[in-house]
């Protein structure tokens, strides 16, 4: 059997001190790294899609209820190598399963593979799912049901140049589903993506945020519960941890009242939107009232051409629509021309700040950028985009 690197587990699987993943959108690891250092947490270190940290239970449950642009928080417990389906299920098979399930629990297995003798992520998922059941069975007499659309423990298996890591999903659903937008526009963006946006512009709170394409208002959500200092996760559902045998209620009460503590009531500067579709901007307010939001964003009905933002300083932030497909780009150039026009004729003492998919339509701007930053939307590679604006 392949040699296996796993924790030791006590009654408690959770107990002491465990290495963590936080999983992120490519290009926003450093963002989030700074996240999770303003939250305290130790051993931080930056790596492809994502962000190890180490700590305690209670620093997984703030991990999970505080990060703006994590995607999930994985518990890592073993690693081995794996070029063949009988290390697979061996190396699965190994581990105490009966600490994280019962047969009464549910299970799903999500997997990623690169680079690798097994190729067939539905396959690895699959034995995967065999040698847990085997084990509970051998342990309890009986083995648990699959879930795959709501588990009670959702397992990740990762495996790079043939070597798995397995890990318990702490998050459940992914984080960005923070739960006020049950209904969005057009290409929206994710909540967490948002969250990145606004914090590669150094917003604070202090000026005002203006989004003249807020579509349905993630941008400008975001950007509120910053300003409140208001914990993402208090919008959420239940974590996928709180699911789990091990769940301390306790000590996750504790952590929820902490964050709805450290609230602030008041937002220092307006946040402004505008977009020119009525009935995508009544998403915006549906969403922002289910956020918690509304009172502090300002929506109105209006074209990019029309804007006027507060008076300076402060910061534009905007996610204009940029083509997909051949000839969408020609068609966009005298937006983003206009766009260009009003930053310079209205928008002095301003920041700008704008992602695009186009390298074409971000000439058609007009403006010499001052900083790019890539970013994916997705499997898109985009790039933000700041202008300076005397």
């Amino acid at each position: 059997m392949s040699t296996i690197i796993r924790k030791k587990v006590s009654s408690n699987p959770f107990s002491g001190e465990h290495a963590f993943f936080v999983t992120t959108a490519r290009g926003v690891e450093e963002v989030l790294a700074g996240e999770m250092n303003a939250l305290g947490l130790s051993g931080v270190a930056v790596e492809k899609g994502g962000v190890r940290f180490t700590g305690s239970l209670a620093d997984c449950y703030r991990a999970n209820l505080w990060l703006r642009t994590a995607s999930r928080i994985l518990i890592p417990v073993a690693e081995f190598p794996c070029d063949s389906p009988e290390h697979l299920y061996d190396g699965v098979r190994a581990l105490p399963w009966q600490h994280f399930l019962t047969p009464d629990t549910t299970l799903a297995v999500e997997c990623n593979l690169r680079d690798s003798a097994l190729t067939h992520s539905g396959f690895v998922a699959l034995k995967t799912k065999d040698a847990i059941v085997d084990t509970l069975r051998d342990h309890f007499g009986r083995r648990p049901n699959v879930n795959p659309k709501d588990p009670d423990l959702l397992v990740n298996v990762h495996l790079a140049r043939n070597r798995c890591t397995v890990s318990l999903d702490s998050s459940g659903i992914s984080l960005d589903r923070r739960g006020y937008r049950t209904e969005s526009g057009e290409a929206p963006l994710r909540e967490t993506l948002a969250a990145a946006l606004v914090a590669h512009t150094g917003w604070d709170g202090s000026v005002p945020l203006v989004d003249p394409f807020c579509g349905s208002g993630t941008i400008l959500i975001e950007a509120a519960l910053k300003a409140l200092n208001r914990a993402p996760g208090l919008l959420r559902g239940r974590c996928g941890f709180q699911r789990w045998p091990s769940f301390e209620a306790s000590l996750w009460r504790r952590v929820v009242e902490e964050a709805r503590q450290a609230e602030r009531t008041t937002v220092a500067a307006p946040l402004v939107g505008c977009d020119s579709a009525a009935a995508v901007l009544s998403t915006a307010a549906a969403n922002s009232r289910r956020a918690g939001v509304e009172e502090y964003i300002s929506l109105s009905r209006s074209d990019a051409g029309d804007l006027v933002p507060p008076p300076s300083p402060g910061v534009i932030l905007c996610n204009p629509p940029y083509g997909k497909r051949l000839g969408d780009d020609e068609q966009l150039k005298p937006l983003y021309k206009q766009i260009g026009d009003v930053f310079k004729q209205r928008c002095a003492g301003y920041t700008a700040w704008l992602l695009t998919g186009s390298p074409e339509l971000a000439k058609a701007v007009g403006l010499k950028a001052t900083r790019r930053v890539v970013l994916f939307n997705g499997p898109l590679e985009c790039r933000l985009l700041k202008y300076d604006l005397y």
